[in-house]
């Protein structure tokens, strides 16, 4: 059995239930590593000073704002710690959405929300039912690896599937990038508007 990539719990008013997340997706590309030619030794990066050339420690590097013109707001590792969001282990819904209205390009990862116990898995199908029945997607945020997340969480015939989704400043618009986006306005002849085999 996989291990889950989170834990923590699933709350939804009073109901609370211990979740675990589990990667829906795997990834079939295929990875090669670096050889030194006609050898089999791997090829090694190393963190280096681009001014000395100098190879750095871990303990000598820290994280920096780019201002510009070689400026920086330098941030040490108990400081990001401070500003980054809760190390909560809470997905918490705050409503629910039709989910045919949230659009596809919103959707990031894909994975299976499961019961963390046996004891959980009556008040998780109940959950689980009631999004089916109801045809509706569970909004809802949470935080993984020091990031907070939007999600949509929806019903599958016998599993929860939680999608990571992207903000809406994080979508673009079409008409910033593409060159022509058809205006709607656009007259076309009624026999053109048929679909395709009728």
């Amino acid at each position: 059995m996989a291990r889950p990539v989170w834990t923590g719990v699933l709350t939804f008013g009073l109901v609370t239930v211990p979740v675990g997340l589990y990667t829906a997706t795997e990834d079939h590309t295929v990875h090669f590593h670096q050889l030194q030619r006609d050898t089999s030794d791997r090829i090694r990066n190393k963190r280096v000073n681009e001014r000395t050339g100098r190879q750095v420690s871990p303990d000598d590097i820290v994280k920096g704002y780019d201002l510009g013109e070689g400026d920086y707001v330098v941030v040490e590792p108990d400081e990001l710690d401070e500003i980054a969001p809760g190390r909560s282990k809470v997905i918490d819904m705050a409503g629910f959405v039709d989910l045919r209205a949230v659009e596809p390009v919103y959707f990031d990862r894909t994975y299976y929300v499961g019961p963390r116990g046996e004891e959980y898995v009556k008040v998780y199908e109940l959950l689980r039912a009631a999004l089916q029945d109801a045809d509706k997607a569970g909004i809802a945020t949470m935080t993984m690896r020091n990031k907070e997340y939007l999600t949509a969480l929806r019903a599958q015939p016998t599993v929860l599937i939680m999608h990571t989704m992207h903000w809406a400043d994080e979508v673009r618009d079409p008409a910033d990038v593409l060159d022509l986006v058809p205006d709607r306005r656009t007259r076309l002849p009624s026999q053109e508007l048929r679909p395709p085999g009728s």
